[in-house]
């Protein structure tokens, strides 16, 4: 008996007739929106903490820069050296253990969301490598 009910989606799958990577640059772009605020309001703790002991210049310079470069890198996502640039700016923020150490556990969450993204971006490439997309069937 033969299972004449199996095609090979490959097959039969064309270019996906709406871009699939646009919903991934969409959520890169609000990750780094979200993650900016989550860093500039790094400046309320450690302007409050410890009668603001960890208000320094630099610290305040580094938190501002590396908020507003998020903020900047959410409108690049097209660009090929987007993700190179968003793995750096969120290990950045790991480093802000310097700053605070509330600053580096807000890091490491967000590096765990990166790491996920990354996992999406891989799942989907395959996906599509495979003609699994139901955009590549229609």
């Amino acid at each position: 008996m033969t299972d004449t009910g199996s095609v090979d989606p490959a097959a039969t799958a064309h270019e996906p007739s709406v871009d699939p990577w646009k919903g991934l640059r969409g959520i890169m772009a609000g990750t780094l929106i979200l993650e900016a605020i989550v860093i500039g309001l790094v400046l309320t703790v450690i302007a409050r903490v410890d009668d603001g002991e960890h208000f320094q210049p630099w610290k305040v310079w580094f938190v501002s820069l590396l908020a507003v470069a998020m903020v900047v890198a959410s409108g690049l996502q097209r660009r090929p050296w987007a993700i190179p640039l968003n793995l750096t700016l969120a290990g950045l923020a790991v480093a802000g253990w310097a700053v605070h150490w509330s600053m580096g556990v807000c890091g490491l969450m967000f590096a765990a969301v990166w790491a996920y993204i990354l996992y999406l971006r891989r799942d989907l490439s395959r996906r599509m490598a495979g003609g699994y997309l139901p955009s590549q069937h229609d």
